[in-house]
């Protein structure tokens, strides 16, 4: 299995299988795949005590990466074989507490994708739905094909 010559979409079914490793934030910030689509995608995450700030809460930081993760993984599901993503804007609203040692649904779906930018928007919701966090970005797409 070469990475390489593979979409997007097809890298991520492939992590989603077992066939190629999640990548090394996910050992940091606990994710795992549970549904993919072209230009969706859903994790899983759970906190725990190695996220929290100094007050006790699950750190902001946490929500921002877990959003940042299904946002660009929404729109590099869109991509073909060597064309990969870079996160240029992340916006994230804090709504609510978010629980430790408790998982939770992170799910995003692709607005806009052109030759040269991706916006996406999701959301991190309880097991129960309720809406913890919201969050959008615009991600650079970075084309072997397309002069920089």
């Amino acid at each position: 299995m070469n990475p390489s010559t593979m979409t997007g979409l097809e890298i991520l079914q492939a992590i989603a299988a077992g066939k190629l490793p999640m990548p090394s934030i996910a050992e940091t910030m606990p994710m795992q795949v549970a549904e993919i689509g072209k230009g969706f995608i859903k994790f899983t995450a759970r906190a725990d005590k190695r996220h929290l700030n100094p007050a006790g809460g699950v750190h902001g930081g946490f929500f921002a990466t877990v959003l940042d993760s299904v946002l660009g993984n929404a729109i590099f599901s869109e991509l073909g074989a060597g064309v990969g993503y870079g996160t240029v804007d992340l916006a994230v609203k804090m709504l609510a507490p978010l629980p430790m040692d408790e998982e939770v649904i992170a799910e995003a779906r692709v607005v806009h994708i052109s030759k040269r930018m991706g916006v996406a928007e999701g959301t991190i919701r309880s097991r129960s739905g309720k809406l913890i966090a919201h969050g959008t970005t615009t991600c650079l797409i970075l084309r072997p094909d397309v002069p920089k």
